[in-house]
Order: C-alpha cells, then sequence, then structure tokens
C-alpha cells in the first residue's frame, strides 16, 4: 500500500518525521532514480527503490513487544550514570524500540515497546484516553471516601488529577491494596493521588493497558504480541 514519503523514512529508522520532510525538500531523496522534492509523493515499499545520500532505504518490520518491566529499571534505551534500562532486557538487535509511554523507575509492570511511531503516537495521544490499570500496595487504610475523591478528580500543583474507577481490593490499619484505572495517565498519577489524601505508595504495578491485561508475564520477561492483541487494541483508534 502506497505511503508518504517522508512517512516511510520515518519508519524505516531515516530519521523522525519532521527531520525526514527537511531531507526530501532538500533534495537529499531519491525514488526510482530520480530526486523527489514534493512532500505530498508516495511510494510502495513492495515495488519503489528509496534512496538517501546514496543509501538505499528498506522498509523496517515493525515490533510490538509487552515486556513486564522490573522496579528499578528506566524506561530508556540507555542512562549516561550507567543504571539499570529496560533496553537491557531486551535483544541486542532490537536497538531501534522505544517504550510506549513511560512506568517511573520505582513501579513495576505492563509497558510496551515499538520501533512504530504511529502506533505509540496513538497510544499515548490525550484525545484516545487509552486506559490503563495499576495495582498500588499503600501504607494506611484507604477509606470508601478517599476512594470517591479520586473519581470525583483531585486539585494537584495545577493539574486535576482523576480516576475513571477506584476499587478497593483489601485493606488493613497498615497497609491497603487498591486497583485504579486512569485514562489520561499523567506524570506519576497513581502517585500523586494518593500522596494528595496523605498515603505513601510503597509497590505500584500496572496490570493492564486498554484491553492488553499483564497476566502471567514474568518480572524482567518480554513477549511479541498477537496480531489479535494489536487489533483488539487500536480498534477505535483510527
Amino acid at each position: 500500500m502506497p505511503i508518504r514519503l517522508q512517512k516511510f523514512l520515518a519508519e524505516a529508522g531515516v530519521a523522525s518525521r519532521r527531520a525526514s520532510e527537511r531531507l526530501i525538500m532538500d533534495g537529499e531523496v531519491k525514488v526510482n532514480g530520480r530526486v523527489v522534492t514534493e512532500l505530498g509523493t508516495k511510494v510502495d515499499a513492495a515495488h519503489d527503490q528509496v534512496i538517501v545520500g546514496g543509501t538505499p532505504v528498506s522498509a523496517r518490520r515493525k515490533l510490538y513487544v509487552a515486556l513486564n518491566k522490573p522496579r528499578g529499571f528506566l524506561c530508556t534505551r540507555s542512562d549516561p550514570e550507567q543504571r539499570n534500562v529496560v533496553g537491557d532486557l531486551l535483544p541486542r538487535e532490537w536497538e531501534n524500540l522505544f517504550t510506549v509511554g513511560r512506568l517511573d523507575r520505582e513501579s513495576e509492570g505492563l509497558i510496551f515497546l515499538t520501533n512504530d511511531g504511529e502506533f505509540g503516537l496513538k497510544l499515548t495521544h490525550p484525545r484516545y484516553n487509552v486506559r490503563k490499570t495499576y495495582v498500588a500496595v499503600v501504607e494506611g487504610r484507604v477509606s470508601g471516601a478517599a476512594l470517591g475523591r479520586f473519581t470525583a478528580g483531585i486539585e494537584e500543583a495545577g493539574d486535576l488529577l482523576k480516576a475513571e474507577k477506584a476499587r478497593l481490593v483489601s485493606a488493613n490499619n497498615s497497609h491497603s491494596i487498591v486497583e485504579v484505572e486512569l485514562a489520561q495517565g499523567k506524570n506519576r498519577e497513581v502517585r500523586r493521588l494518593f500522596q494528595a489524601l496523605g498515603h505513601q505508595v510503597v509497590e505500584l504495578c500496572r496490570v493492564q493497558i486498554g484491553p492488553i491485561k499483564l497476566g502471567e508475564l514474568k518480572s524482567g520477561k518480554w513477549r511479541v504480541m498477537t496480531p489479535a492483541e494489536l487489533k483488539s487494541l487500536l480498534r477505535g483508534l483510527a
């Protein structure tokens, strides 16, 4: 299927889409032996030859990976401070994969990695409201009133923090286990929700993104997502 040349270049890993547009306008790209400077140009990866700076460009196989991120790992491919990163958990030949969204260093659970920029954009853009479910272990006994405030929304540091659903799994006088579902997932939102009501998060695990569940995937392990999972995940996000 023909796609725009700049999208083809971005998906092939040549450059970002914006940078690919600049390469085209600067006359650095040839299609079937001819220099192309029109941004609207479409190419078919199965039939057209694309060359950038004298080097042929091939379509890259798209990969979609589900990973159970362990606590203590950063959602990046490398770290100047030599801390543990999720890239350490993947095959070396997958160095072009990037994380879709984030989990903070002390959180664990389900995260996706891909080399498909369009996939990443759809899952992280606020207008799509992809639901994410977390299980939190927190200090103290969480009340029903607190959960009601979560779903009503709490103003904190200029942000409206809000859970779509909040369910108490268990509680005693020292700790509570709470399941929280978010739509937007602002920075450290689950932790900030609990902190706003005086509860410190001890453990935090993301167990579901859209219809995809963490399931039995062990900590630090990954699996390639199935076509059926991708279809269910992207349904309604066109």
